[in-house]
């Protein structure tokens, strides 16, 4: 009779095992602490936990702790006020404006952008809410791209004179901010990364073209220094930023009308589903930076800024070098902090600028 028992639990025991993989996909997609590294294929998790079975192990031993969930499984009012929107920028109202009616709208205490726009323009404008406002400046500071309309004033003898001096105005440019702009008129160097001529109507002396370049870059400076190094002058006619970031025109983009929609659509029938496809968990920001996994009894530290050391990891990425952007985030996939890193005292220091998601009223970090 005690044999039989003893049998039963071993099949118990090694069914648990094998099934440990699908228990967690079809689950709340969070690493659990195992006594040794089991097998998973994390290829299709979401946002930051993608492709972790990839990552370096350190160890696969902690003590899970209940606080937190999974960004896409937050509660509707925290997944608000951790979320970001990839906005269409309409044209005519300023970046400020449109930043304070969402504000509005959602009935958030503050709202950021990923970088002015000037009221013509449109396209690709990532708005921060609430407590995801502190990623703001990291989003300010990422590359961007265009693409614009410039007017020649003269004739040019053909397409290809266009895009050859296009082509010249590539890599470290001196540029002064034009005369109505929103920082000092002091001259500075910017970096255009690649630029293309898309299309060229010699008849009406309008070029298409395509710029990717760093953040703070004036296209209209741009334009204006095509013309006056083609000898016919130049202006810019119209702009639209098709990405910013690591997000573009193609990655789940709404427009304004999108977001009051939602928030009606939760204020009067109670449904959540529009709300949730609008705004995005600021994790989603994150992706391309290098991961670090820390254990549920160090979360807690970070948050208040304590360092990271070795003890408290789990699991790291390939390749993290000195004074590289970072991301620490938690066994459920949460992002804790993201910053420069640099090596000391055999763990790694993080925290240039952080958010926190676990321990939400953490002093270090304000109410």
């Amino acid at each position: 009779m005690a044999d039989t028992e003893v049998k039963k639990k071993k099949k118990v025991k090694r069914a648990s095992e094998d099934e440990v993989g699908e228990i967690q996909q079809s689950g709340d997609f969070f690493i659990k602490p195992e006594s040794k590294v089991a097998t998973l294929d994390t290829s299709q998790w979401p946002l930051l936990l993608k492709n972790f079975d990839k990552l370096n192990i350190r160890t696969a031993h902690y003590t899970p702790l209940p606080h937190g969930s999974n960004p896409l499984k937050r509660t509707i009012q925290d997944y608000v006020k951790t979320g970001f929107i990839n906005l269409d920028k309409p044209a005519n109202p300023s970046s400020h404006e449109v930043v304070a009616w969402i504000r509005r709208i959602l009935r958030v205490e503050k709202t950021g952008h990923s970088g002015t726009l000037d009221p013509k323009v449109t396209g690709c404008l990532i708005v921060c809410v609430d407590r995801a406002t502190r990623l703001v400046k990291s989003q300010q500071s990422a590359g961007k791209e265009y693409v614009g309309i410039v007017r020649l004033h003269n004739a040019i003898e053909s397409e290809h004179t266009l895009a050859r001096g296009l082509e010249m105005l590539t890599g470290a440019l001196f540029q002064r901010p034009p005369l109505i702009a929103a920082v000092k008129r002091q001259l500075r160097v910017r970096t255009i990364y690649d630029s293309k001529l898309i299309e060229y109507d010699p008849e009406r002396r309008l070029g298409i073209f395509w710029v990717s370049c760093e953040a703070g870059t004036y296209i209209r400076t741009l334009c204006v220094h095509l013309g006056l190094m083609l000898g016919v002058g130049g202006q810019m006619q119209e702009l639209r930023r098709v990405r910013s970031g690591v997000l573009g025109e193609k990655d789940h983009m709404v427009t304004m009308h999108d977001v009051l929609d939602a928030q009606w659509q939760f204020d009067h029938n109670k449904d959540e589903t529009y709300l949730r496809r609008v705004i995005f968990p600021l994790e989603k920001l994150l992706v391309s930076h290098k991961r670090l996994v820390m254990k549920d009894s160090a979360v807690n530290a970070i948050c208040y800024g304590a360092k990271i050391m070795l003890p408290g990891v789990l699991r790291y990425e390939d390749g993290i070098e000195m004074n590289q952007d970072i991301v620490v985030i938690t066994t459920k996939g949460e992002a804790i902090c993201t910053g420069e890193t640099w090596l000391r005292g055999g763990g790694v220091g993080a925290c240039m600028y952080g958010h926190m998601m676990r321990c939400i009223d953490a002093a270090a970090f304000g109410p």
